[in-house]
């Protein structure tokens, strides 16, 4: 169903890219948006027990985009490193493709904003965080992708560099 990658040699274990996306703190988020144009948006996100959760409000294009069709796939590049004297980057990042969905019931909405909260916000207190969720309650839509293939990979010099 899913790809293979073609340059094996590159390819990160799944722990490696399981840390990248647990470290990261950004990624793009790749939805069929209108007229079935891909639309891809730069978020914040959180990864737990094979789930990514985002937040965003509960109109526009992206909610639009997610309730039109299920599949997603998500990028978090965890290096970028330009080398111009060489004509290439050293880079790390993942790519994750899952069935995306809004968030219905209120404990599962608590329990991911939460988890987004502890990940941005470590050193507030639990009170502190509810409180800013409860904040933004109204206006507040969290989504869930499910994750069902994960791929990372890095620059062959980064390959050659750890053996």
């Amino acid at each position: 169903m899913f790809r293979e990658l073609r340059r094996k040699k590159q390819e990160l274990s799944l722990e490696e890219s399981l840390d990248i996306l647990k470290e990261g703190t950004s990624g793009v988020l790749a939805l069929c948006g209108d007229e079935d144009y891909p639309y891809a948006v730069p978020i914040s996100y959180v990864y737990e027990d094979s789930k990514l959760y985002f937040h965003g409000a509960k109109s526009g294009h992206k909610i639009d985009a997610v309730r039109k069709w299920e599949k997603a796939s998500f990028c978090v590049i965890a290096r970028d490193e330009v080398v111009p004297e060489k004509y290439t980057t050293l880079f790390r990042s993942v790519i994750v493709f899952g069935r995306i969905r809004i968030l219905e019931e209120e404990t599962e909405i608590r329990n991911a904003a939460q988890a987004l909260a502890v990940k941005y916000c470590p050193d507030d207190s639990e009170a502190g965080r509810r409180n800013e969720i409860d904040r933004y309650w109204e206006t507040l839509c969290m989504m869930e992708l499910s994750v069902e293939h994960i791929t990372g990979k890095e620059c062959i010099e980064l390959v050659k560099a750890r053996q």
